[in-house]
């Protein structure tokens, strides 16, 4: 075992696999010439030594520019196409180029395993990634470049990632909610175990709290896809209650016009008689009427710190903050307003 402080050498790694400093040789300079299991328990161990391993080659060393694998298994809409797109400009400011792989279908094909492997990928960006977390130790173990932006469950703590302030920003939505008065608020909630969903949800829960309002199961509902059309079957429901609330806050924009469909179906005034909230900021929530209070989330700038941090992990910089979070603004518009003297 290398000493705290040094660097460790391929006699160490030998040391910690029991295997011959030959066979380790094999697998950091890529050969062929070794079985998977052997070659799985190097890397291993390689992982478990941490910065200071010797690196396996890859074939795919860059200081600079380089073939960049984009991963974004979903519909590039307006959410993903800023996120995408802000990746694919920084890469060619960079002097590289970017492969994308996106669409739904792309969520059901086994892809980052074999990155390590595959001729010509430098790094990679996994855009909310579906796979586990232990696939992406896999990955890490395998001392492959990688950046995940908007990571759908907590990152493991040695993995680079970039997400928005998520309980921040619900925090201050429902704080902007409670100050008019609302005491009684529904929320549609996002799917369950996704990280955005669980830290939203507690913002908003903390905000209620301040005013002394306990969380209320009757008063939530979670969707397992937040889009326009399952937030207005959750808003129908709690709309529907013999009790209505008097605001939604919804997981994200879509969702938020989806309740305001379900408002507009029951002759309900927003916001005279229900406030309507979202998160994200999108172009839709500005076409409708009244425009949507929301969150505004750094899309584009979350792309661009992404290729930003991977660069630096290409270049074999030293990174002390390994989960970025961009901080998010509070924008009011004419979905919210004073909590209704009579509840219709």
């Amino acid at each position: 075992m290398a000493r705290p402080g040094t660097r460790a050498t391929v006699r160490d790694v030998a040391a910690e696999t029991g295997l011959s400093i030959a066979t380790v040789s094999r697998v950091l300079n890529g050969q062929a010439n070794v079985a998977p299991r052997t070659r799985e328990l190097v890397l291993r161990a390689i992982g478990r030594l941490g910065d200071q391993a010797p690196r396996p080659r890859t074939g795919q060393e860059t200081t600079s520019g380089g073939t960049i694998y984009v991963r974004c298994p979903y519909l590039l809409t307006d959410y993903f196409g800023l996120i995408v797109s802000s990746v694919g400009e920084t890469i060619e400011l960079h002097g590289g180029q970017m492969i994308l792989s996106t669409g739904e279908s792309a969520q059901h094909t086994p892809a980052i395993v074999g990155l390590p492997d595959r001729p010509g990928i430098a790094g990679a960006i996994l855009i909310l990634p579906p796979e586990p977390g232990e696939e992406l130790v896999r990955l890490r173990d395998r001392r492959f470049p990688f950046v995940v932006i908007d990571p759908r469950t907590p990152p493991p703590k040695d993995i680079v990632a970039v997400s928005a302030a998520h309980f921040a920003g619900a925090r201050k939505l429902m704080a902007h909610v409670v100050e008019l008065g609302h005491r009684r608020v529904g929320i549609v909630g996002g799917p369950v175990k996704w990280l955005p969903s669980e830290a939203r949800l507690a913002g908003y829960t903390a905000s209620l709290a301040d005013v002394g309002v306990l969380p209320s199961a009757e008063l939530l509902r979670s969707v397992r896809e937040p889009n326009s059309e399952n937030g207005y079957r959750a808003a129908c429901e709690l709309l529907d209650l013999p009790e209505r609330p008097t605001a939604l806050v919804a997981f994200n924009d879509k969702m938020a016009v989806g309740a305001l469909w379900a408002a507009a179906e029951r002759g309900l005034d927003v916001p005279g008689d229900l406030s309507v909230a979202g998160f994200d900021d999108l172009d839709l929530g500005r076409a409708t009427l009244p425009t949507l209070t929301t969150v505004r989330q750094p899309l584009q700038e979350m792309g661009r710190m992404g290729v930003t941090l991977l660069m630096r992990l290409l270049n074999r910089h030293t990174l002390e903050a390994l989960h970025v979070s961009l901080g998010t603004d509070l924008i009011v518009r004419g979905s919210t307003g004073p909590v209704p003297r009579v509840s219709r």
